[in-house]
């Protein structure tokens, strides 16, 4: 949505532009107004679909030309942002239309409701019917954590898909230090203690936003508030994101326990990962016998094997006939890029484009979203193909 802003406060106008990016669709202001004469002498070529317009540098007179914006621009959407009482200026407001009142200083929360509601007015949103895509390690260091984050991110970047990724591990969970240095300010558990708050808005607050259309919920960082997150606060949150993300990526961990199994009763793709070695192999087969006896149907269950190098002792027909299941992808062994990538937390696709693990993922990209090979092969090279500048 393209939206203009009238407002003398640059940094109120940068703090509503870094609000406007996190969401999706985008909310973008390319020009700025320094009052209401400014923007109705200097109208934009484009008309934009919101005007916002910042009240607190308004004195009376100047508010008269509020009704000659709204003529200006009659299809757009105003919004206004009001420091006290300003009584004069909101029956001016008023009288030119004003569909949206919010006061100063902003708060996120707010103003991301207000925009819920811009965008469904201009028809620009509608309710989305997620999949949920779940990540599960047969053993320890099989590189679920790493799989999961850079493949939510694959699927933002390259299908343009809304993504959302949450990370279920009991303790210790880092999923958001491999796509980003961004401290979370709230985590899994933090939703749950205040699940009666639960809509699109705050589960987005709650994000550390890694690009326009890809969030990442950080999981619970304290042991102790493990006993407030319950299996039916799950359930509502994954019917939340449902309706506001195209897909819900889950990193599940290891362990096993009543959230993250009723998490998994809800994905609709169980992606086991594990690596060719004996071990894997042996632990692999456990879970997918606990799989078998909770009664998922074995085209849930897709297994991925990592670091996969040709010619081993092991073969892929060895492993397939080991755990009577199919593997349906498997993830070369890159472990310079990958080791790269995690240590300095930026998504492998962004930090080595042209690595078979980065071509891996998109392949994978391709066959989620039912794209054919050579669509998906083309949205990789156009977006990562480009040399290095």
């Amino acid at each position: 949505m393209r939206a203009l802003m009238i407002s003398r406060d640059v940094q109120l106008h940068d703090e509503i532009a870094a609000q406007g990016a996190a969401r999706m669709p985008v909310l973008r202001l390319p020009e700025r107004r320094s009052g209401l004469r400014d923007a109705v002498e200097r109208m934009l070529p484009d008309a934009p679909e919101l005007v916002i317009v910042d009240a607190s540098g308004i004195d009376a007179d100047e508010a008269g030309l509020l009704e000659r914006l709204a003529r200006q621009y009659p299809a757009a959407v105003l919004m206004l942002l009001t420091r006290g009482q300003q009584q004069d200026v909101l029956i001016r407001a008023m009288r030119a239309g004003m569909r949206e009142v919010l006061q100063l200083p902003l708060v996120h929360k707010a103003f991301h409701e207000a925009m819920d509601r811009v965008d469904i007015h201009a028809g620009v949103t509608q309710m989305r019917d997620g999949k949920v895509l779940a990540f599960i390690s047969c053993k320890g260091g099989s590189g679920a954590t790493f799989l999961s984050t850079n493949f939510a991110y694959a699927l933002a970047a390259l299908a343009g898909r809304k993504v959302l990724l949450i990370d279920l591990h009991g303790q210790f969970g880092d999923a958001t230090l491999y796509v980003s240095d961004q401290k979370p300010a709230m985590t899994l558990s933090d939703i749950c203690a205040q699940i009666s708050r639960m809509d699109g808005a705050f589960l987005a607050s709650c994000l550390v936003h890694v690009t326009p259309n890809f969030g990442v919920l950080a999981a619970a960082d304290d042991p102790g508030h493990k006993v407030d997150m319950q299996p039916g606060h799950m359930d509502r949150i994954l019917a939340v994101a449902r309706q506001h993300y195209d897909y819900i990526v889950l990193d599940v961990g290891r362990q096993i326990d009543a959230l993250s199994l009723r998490a998994l009763d809800s994905a609709d793709t169980i992606y086991p990962v594990l690596q060719l070695a004996l071990p894997d192999i042996r632990d692999g087969r456990r879970l997918l016998d606990i799989f078998r006896s909770l009664g998922y149907p074995g085209e849930r269950l897709r297994l991925i094997v990592n670091r996969y190098e040709k010619g081993g002792r092991l073969r892929l027909a060895d492993l397939e006939q080991a755990l009577g299941a199919s593997v349906v992808h498997t993830v070369p062994n890159d472990y310079l890029a990958a080791t790269d990538s995690v240590n300095q937390g930026v998504p492998l696709l962004q930090l080595s484009r042209t690595s078979a693990v980065a071509r891996s993922l998109a392949d994978l990209v391709g066959q989620v979203t039912a794209r054919r090979v050579t669509e998906s092969r083309g949205l990789f090279d156009r977006l990562f193909g480009r040399s290095d500048t």
